[in-house]
């Protein structure tokens, strides 16, 4: 039925026996409407450019005042706070931390199920506790609104240069509405299946990306300390049985590549607070299915133990300096 509701779409047909009504959309045949957007931080802020170069307008709004100036700039209209986004638009993506804060942009005093239009389509690009996103969308349908979940995989430069890859749960029939929008901030939009499963495909992701990085930092360490010239070893690695995303797109050495955190100090990126967060989630759920994960737990260990040890705000390609610094202690 939010098919039926959502203010973009339109029902044609003929009353006539045997003739079948069949929904259209009109985004393609019509300008395009506006897009709500909460959460412009280092991922945010780009994905909503994106939408911006793709004619969409946005309506957006931050925690932080200062993460809106850019899309402001450009266009986007800054309101106060989530639940005003929802009362202008019946198209909202949210880019937020954790669970608690989508908890708390959804269905808070000032959230977007306050003002939520019937029929809206909502869509979480967070990665958090997949029965986070399922109590959402429960919470939406009381409403009369739909919640999909559509994590994202890439990091920043894929953000910027709208070649993210998410992994979408939800309703089905929904999918082709969320795929419109999310194909202008990605190269590839992927159904995983119902409400929750999006946020599964990007904890089993970001689990191996976390023990991926560390073995690519341990070896290209243990490369150094033998005489290797890191150079050398990492384009050896990358065209060997070694390479990975972590040696070949996103080196955790600096000097090694351009472009990428371990080149700027390991600033920007991704986080590693955010990725201890991350791997806290899939040892919950690994937990919580009995699963057997190991090296997920030796990584989840470390990563906390850079936060621990003033890496929080560094990328998470930060724990290649972290072991350098472990070993000549």
């Amino acid at each position: 039925m939010a098919a039926v509701l959502r203010g973009s779409r339109y029902l044609v047909g003929r009353c006539s026996k045997n003739v079948d009504f069949v929904f259209v959309s009109t985004r393609s045949m019509a300008s395009k409407t506006p897009v709500g957007f909460i959460g412009l931080g280092n991922m945010g802020n780009p994905m909503a450019k994106n939408l911006l170069k793709n004619g969409y307008p946005i309506i957006a709004t931050d925690v932080f005042p200062e993460s809106c100036k850019e899309v402001q700039e450009l266009g986007a209209q800054i309101v106060d706070n989530p639940a005003d986004v929802a009362d202008k638009v019946d198209r909202i993506i949210t880019m937020l931390p954790s669970s608690p804060n989508v908890v708390d942009v959804y269905t808070g005093p000032n959230g977007i199920l306050k003002k939520v239009k019937k029929g809206s389509l909502l869509i979480d690009s967070s990665t958090i506790d997949p029965s986070v996103s399922k109590d959402m969308a429960g919470a939406a349908e009381k409403m009369g609104a739909v919640f999909m979940d559509a994590p994202v995989s890439g990091g920043v430069g894929a953000a910027s240069s709208a070649k993210l890859t998410f992994m979408v749960g939800g309703a089905e029939e929904e999918f082709t509405a969320a795929k419109e929008l999310l194909s202008c901030m990605g190269a590839n939009v992927v159904y995983c299946g119902q409400v929750g499963t999006g946020q599964a495909a990007k904890i089993c992701n970001n689990m191996l990306l976390a023990i991926g990085m560390i073995g690519t930092s341990e070896t290209m360490n243990l490369g150094i300390r033998l005489g290797l010239d890191p150079k050398l070893l990492a384009k050896i690695l990358n065209m060997s049985s070694g390479r990975c995303w972590s040696s070949d797109t996103y080196n955790p050495v600096p000097g090694v590549m351009e472009g990428v955190p371990s080149g700027n100090n390991y600033q920007g990126g991704f986080g590693t607070q955010l990725m201890a967060k991350d791997l806290g989630l899939a040892q919950n759920t690994a937990t919580n299915t009995k699963s057997p994960v190991p090296l997920g737990s030796l990584a989840h260990q470390i990563y906390r133990m850079m936060c621990a040890r003033g890496y929080a705000n560094k990328d998470f390609s930060s724990v290649f300096q972290f072991l350098r610094e472990e070993d000549s202690q």
